[in-house]
């Protein structure tokens, strides 16, 4: 039983007794050994410097001020004194810029270290059907991932869990904590389905005929529409008062069958993103797609139940023999002219390690081939704390929101801008990592052979 299922168990983490003394010792030798960041003891001010709101235009030589993790204050030209006390930490942004954190919207980090290495891989649950799962409590605070997708930016995640039809559920995360508690910022933002794939397949490793494919396929809609059914039966029961027996796993999706938060369905066919589309509807619940390379041919009908689309990056190669070579490429902006909710994520998936440092790359490919800037850096801000239920806290910068930001040199798309500061939640993070020490220890080593 991995740690996923501790969810259940009040939040309580079981360790695992691993079997060989070389697996321990492999995950002992993954630890990031910085310290977290201290919580924010006094007000800062970032002066003089183009502060990309996101939510709004962008404002030249303008003014950032947050106090207790809150912004108090954003405009133009400096800061009134009063907005800031005398105590507050001043940085001259003369140059710079002020963006809010990057958001990685599809993610395993925390929960797979090294993808070849079973001991490090605690990304899924046994069993097709267990929506009581929770990422949050398997994350791994002290993961080497962390501290070098943090220092390109990125300091927000959305966790999804992996295998099965219902995997669990999706939490979003911070990249900076003691414990995952210290890190959890929404431990359900909704429900992961992976919704079954509607085509067969003649490829000469299918063993399969086409027909006991078909049947394959009618089972898993049919076990997914059961589920469902049965949880709306199940809360409708319960809120006539019928005496109904708890079940943990219809009491895990209460929050989805009630609206209040979406399913997330990974789908990248055409049929699957319709199918999904129309079960949603048919049921009033809120849907997020998850993949979406065939989403633009799906617009009409995510645009009528106003659906989302996760785009799971666009660093891939195209599906078709007969597709474009750039259909990975162009996806974002052909989303975004056919006016459908979407953000931009890395690739996520079984296979992957987590690489969400690239994360400004993948929007900046987008960017090469026809998105506008301000909606790629939407993409990965905004965009994604609005499909993720967070946006009231995080994803722009406004008066009353995180101070979750980053200082940088230049446009974060761009390979060679560097991040100078991180704030999240007010809290100045460490941009250290071990590529950084490794750096720092051999140009020492060669500094010293030329003496």
């Amino acid at each position: 039983m991995t740690r996923m299922m501790n969810g259940l168990m009040g939040g309580v983490k079981v360790g695992v007794a691993f079997g060989v003394v070389g697996a321990a010792a492999s995950l002992a030798a993954a630890q990031d050994l910085a310290v977290k960041a201290l919580p924010q003891t006094r007000p800062v001010v970032i002066s003089n410097a183009t502060v990309h709101t996101v939510s709004g235009a962008t404002i030249e030589k303008g003014h950032v001020v947050f106090a207790g993790g809150v912004i108090s204050a954003v405009g133009p030209g400096p800061a009134e004194p009063r907005l800031a006390g005398q105590d507050a930490l001043v940085i001259d942004g003369a140059g710079k810029h002020v963006y809010p954190g990057l958001f990685g919207a599809n993610t395993v980090m925390g929960l797979v270290e090294v993808n070849a290495a079973r001991a490090t891989r605690d990304a899924d649950e046994i069993g097709d059907l267990t929506p009581e799962v929770r990422p949050a409590p398997a994350i791994n605070p002290d993961s080497t991932l962390i501290p070098v997708t943090r220092s390109n930016g990125v300091l927000l995640n959305g966790v999804m869990p992996l295998g099965g039809l219902v995997p669990g559920r999706v939490s979003v995360i911070r990249l900076d904590g003691w414990t995952w508690e210290d890190m959890t910022v929404r431990e359900d933002a909704g429900l992961l389905v992976n919704w079954p794939n509607l085509r067969t397949s003649n490829a000469w490793w299918v063993t399969r005929s086409e027909g006991e494919q078909q049947e394959d396929i009618r089972r898993s809609l049919e076990r997914v529409g059961n589920f469902f059914d049965d949880a709306i039966a199940y809360h409708a029961a319960k809120k006539a008062g019928a005496g109904t027996v708890t079940d943990l796993r219809f009491e895990a999706v209460g929050a989805v069958i009630r609206g209040e938060r979406p399913v997330y369905a990974r789908a990248d066919e055409w049929e699957q993103i319709e199918s999904a589309a129309a079960f949603c509807a048919a049921r009033k619940l809120k849907l997020v797609i998850v993949g979406g390379r065939d989403a633009p041919l799906a617009a009409e009908s995510l645009r009528a139940i106003d659906a989302g689309v996760i785009v799971t990056g666009t660093f891939r190669m195209p599906k078709r023999e007969d597709s474009p070579t750039d259909d990975a490429f162009t996806l974002p902006a052909r989303l975004e002219a056919a006016k459908v909710r979407w953000c931009l994520a890395g690739e996520g998936g079984e296979f992957q390690t987590a690489h969400e440092r690239n994360l400004p790359y993948h929007a900046a490919l987008a960017v090469a081939h026809g998105l506008d800037r301000g909606a790629a850096i939407r993409a990965i801000t905004l965009s994604p704390a609005e499909l993720l239920g967070v946006s009231d806290r995080y994803g722009s910068i406004d008066a009353g929101k995180s101070a979750t930001l980053i200082v940088t040199t230049g446009d974060p798309l761009e390979m060679t801008t560097k991040i100078e500061r991180a704030f999240i939640d007010g809290r100045e993070v460490d941009l250290r990592n071990k590529q950084t020490e490794l750096d720092a220890k051999y140009r020492e080593k060669y500094r010293r052979q030329k003496q």
